[in-house]
């Protein structure tokens, strides 16, 4: 059975998506048309890209995280200069070869623009910071920025929608006025775009799979504990990621949702384990395999 997905964001967690891909292929569905955030958007850029499980496994597994921590080279030297980086260039990584390693990844199947992929096949959620806009790429660059789609770079396109706030500099978009906008990290304004899909009349093509990354504090809907400014700020980032999509999604719609709960695992932890990355393989195993068992219905 063909079907649709869409995959939230969430870091380094997205090493749960290969152990979903597993059972979804076990279970014989195949994947059309796929979407997502920040990592999520990753994930769906490969699989978009024909990249087959084993492919994806060997070199999901074969990944240093680390390599893609990459301030300036004067920081070496400077280490207080972070902050300044902070201050005046918004982050702290450049971000260079997260978009590097997906540029060569995607080179690699064929894939360099939006215009080597079948139309609607592939959608990336950014949030633009400078017009106050979730925007979906293909779909918003011609429209909103004047900028062709089929001559704008997936591995772009990818790298700001996973462009964590403070984390990675944020990128720049030329527009239809003299300023630029200031793109950061889809899952600002919608962490999970289950939305995506839908035709103008709210009507979907064929079933849509969402894979979403949950805690146990939002499955019992607790509260944050905010005792600092740290605190503080990770909530309103909480908040601001899951108030849109917690607005669209309803009671009906939760039948076609795959909850993979993840606790303790930072999404920007780029020292996790090989044993941490084997319990995200087997969470996101375990429990696509229970979903599947009856979706859809």
């Amino acid at each position: 059975m063909k079907i649709d997905a869409v995959f939230s964001g969430g870091g380094v967690k997205a090493y749960a998506y290969i152990g979903v891909l597993k059972s979804i292929e076990e279970n014989k569905l195949i994947l059309e048309r796929v979407a997502g955030t920040s990592a999520g958007a990753i994930v769906a850029s490969l699989v978009a890209a024909n990249y087959t499980l084993e492919e994806l496994t060997t070199t999901i597994s074969e990944l240093d995280l680390k390599q893609f921590i990459d301030p300036p080279k004067f920081t070496k030297y400077l280490p207080m200069s972070k902050w300044l980086l902070l201050y005046f260039q918004l982050g702290i990584n450049k971000g260079d070869r997260l978009e590097n390693w997906l540029y060569d990844l995607l080179a690699e199947k064929g894939l360099y623009t939006f215009n080597d992929i079948k139309n609607g096949y592939l959608k990336v959620v950014v949030s633009d910071l400078s017009l106050g806009k979730l925007i979906v790429i293909p779909d918003d660059l011609n429209r909103v920025y004047g900028i062709n789609p089929n001559h704008f770079p997936i591995s772009k396109a990818v790298r700001m929608s996973a462009g964590f706030p403070y984390f990675f500099m944020p990128k720049k978009l030329p527009g239809k006025t003299n300023k630029k906008s200031i793109i950061i990290d889809g899952g600002l304004l919608s962490n999970f775009p289950l939305w995506i899909f839908e035709n103008g009349d709210g009507q979907i093509n064929r079933p849509v799979l969402g894979v979403k990354f949950t805690s146990k504090l939002e499955k019992l809907n607790q509260p944050a504990e905010i005792n600092n400014a740290y605190d503080m700020f990770h909530a309103l980032f909480t908040t601001m990621k899951q108030a849109h999509d917690a607005r669209y999604i309803s009671k009906s719609q939760l039948n076609n949702i795959l909850f993979i709960p993840v606790d303790d695992v930072g999404a920007v932890n780029f020292h996790i384990s090989q044993d941490t990355k084997e319990k995200l393989y087997q969470s996101g195993k375990i429990n696509a395999d229970n979903f599947l068992k009856h979706w859809p219905n």
